[in-house]
């Protein structure tokens, strides 16, 4: 593949986009869409933990944490802190108490169970419960059906700033996106390294942090029976070193839930990944720690036998986190890869892995996609089933329009999609540009053309499926798409009883 190819720039991207529907549609693949006065996507936890430990040093009323995890040792700043307050956020809490008498904090971590939490090392966690005040409320949500999970990970500041994203307020998660092998400041409570980790988030204001604030809200009242007012209104705030991306944007918050006691279930996610891969034209650009959703894989595999359909380039760490991760989601992953290098009979589909300059593997916990320079969505989904269906998760999308007033939003879109490329290739921004340009805009030819030994993207070659794992890819049992049959019929008898009694 090379520059012979049929050019298809942005700007012939842009003239084509001009006048179709948009593909965030409230209510379809998206709970709410909101203005966000501005709008950035920080990539990698070194930057998030410091500009999330500025918003909450800046709150005036209240601040909303929730999470997968949480753990009270994980640091801000390794090596010299620049800002105010312990370093950790156990510790820092305790000191927004005494020093923000003013401000109320809500703590919401996913119930994970004792001994789950005992073998990740966050019961310090639990130590919060018994020594904050009266304006430290912490909790752990249980209200999701069996082995479900609340994946969310949110941040929100005075219903003014927020963060959502895939980054977790927990340990081994801090790195640069350098991701130096051996930096000694990625480091466990214990002192031990750990690998090189890629991750996202996104900060928003405005109305849309206002929106996220409800949602943080009502998820509270759905754990705890008890209902949060709204705080008032404030002035506005941003983090410092972070450079807005977009001002005045609307940003789309998509949703997964389970169908689970009162609430029904809600799959925006999976329609908006849906949606979004039959309205791509030139690229489908993906990163995620899991390819094991099905229905995703399908419609990807229905688009690479199109003759002008578009390249597909997926990022994947080279294998999944723990045990069960690895004959679940990676065996998962051998099959729908197998699948989808079936379907690619025009040779646009690649899945990587990278790399640092040592040749050491980079995780990828990161969950983002961006479709040609129109859409960019980052959250906390995988493409696995779960995340379409079972575990709570929430997205944050942010569409170009074909107008030339969004112009620059469609520049920006391409901007980020091709820095996160030159990252992972090792190579400067500037020079994936003249790739692009010169292999007339298909992603999988430049990105070829530019891998090369050290700092890159390796081809992922996925595991062949162990036998051990057979009951488990077969009968989905740790990656369902929705609970279980059975439960979900008694949810809906509890539910209906519920409706009777009102």
């Amino acid at each position: 593949m090379g520059g012979d190819l049929p050019r298809r720039g942005e700007g012939a991207d842009m003239a084509r986009s001009a006048g179709e529907a948009s593909i965030l549609v409230e209510g379809r693949n998206c709970w709410r869409i909101e203005t966000a006065d501005r709008a950035a996507v920080i990539v990698d936890a070194a930057d998030y933990f410091v500009a999330a430990k500025q918003a909450m040093l800046a709150a005036k009323h209240c601040i909303y944490l929730l999470g997968w995890d949480f753990d009270t040792r994980m640091t801000f700043e390794p090596g010299a802190p620049t800002l105010e307050g312990p370093n950790k956020l156990g510790p820092f809490l305790r000191w927004l108490d005494r020093h923000r008498p003013e401000v109320e904090v809500y703590v919401l971590k996913w119930d994970t169970g004792a001994l789950l939490a005992l073998g990740r090392g966050t019961t310090p966690l639990a130590m919060l419960d018994w020594i904050t005040s009266r304006r430290i409320h912490f909790k752990l949500d249980g209200m999701h059906p069996m082995s479900a999970a609340h994946h969310q990970k949110i941040v929100v500041v005075d219903d003014r700033l927020a963060f959502c994203g895939g980054i977790d307020m927990t340990t081994d998660r801090w790195d640069t996106r350098a991701h130096r092998d051996r930096d000694p400041r990625r480091r466990r409570p214990s002192g031990r390294r750990y690998d090189p980790w890629h991750d996202a988030t996104v900060v928003v204001d405005g109305e849309v942090a206002a929106a996220l604030g409800d949602l943080a809200r009502r998820r509270w009242q759905a754990a705890t029976g008890e209902a949060i007012v709204p705080p008032p209104a404030r002035d506005a705030l941003w983090p410092d070193g972070i450079v807005p991306m977009f001002h005045a944007v609307p940003v789309a918050i998509a949703r997964t839930l389970p169908e689970h006691g009162d609430c029904a279930e809600v799959r925006e996610i999976e329609a908006l990944y849906l949606d979004a891969i039959a309205a791509a034209r030139r690229s489908i650009y993906v990163e995620s720690q899991y390819f094991a959703s099905r229905r995703i894989a399908e419609a990807l595999a229905a688009r690479l036998r199109e003759a002008d359909g578009p390249d597909v380039v997926v990022v994947n760490p080279e294998t999944s986190e723990g045990f069960l991760e690895e004959i679940t989601m990676d065996t998962g992953r051998s099959r729908l890869v197998a699948f989808m290098r079936e379907a690619d009979v025009h040779g646009r589909f690649r899945i990587f892995s990278p790399v640092t300059a040592a040749g050491v593997p980079i995780y990828v916990h990161a969950k983002i996609l961006v479709i040609d320079d129109r859409l960019l969505r980052v959250g906390s989904s995988n493409l696995n089933n779960r995340s379409m269906g079972f575990d709570t998760e929430c997205d944050l999308a942010i569409e170009a329009s074909g107008d030339t007033a969004d112009a620059a939003v469609h520049r920006e879109i391409a901007r980020f999609r091709n820095g996160l490329l030159a990252e992972h290739l090792g190579v400067e921004t500037a020079r994936l540009d003249r790739a692009l340009d010169e292999a007339g805009g298909s992603l999988v030819a430049a990105v070829e053309r530019l891998r090369s030994p050290g700092r890159s993207l390796v081809p992922l070659r996925p595991k062949t499926v162990a036998a051990l794992a057979e009951p488990f890819t077969e009968n989905a049992f740790l990656d369902p798409e929705r609970p279980p049959r059975p439960l979900r019929m008694l949810l809906r008898r509890i539910r209906h009883g519920a409706r009777t009694r009102r």
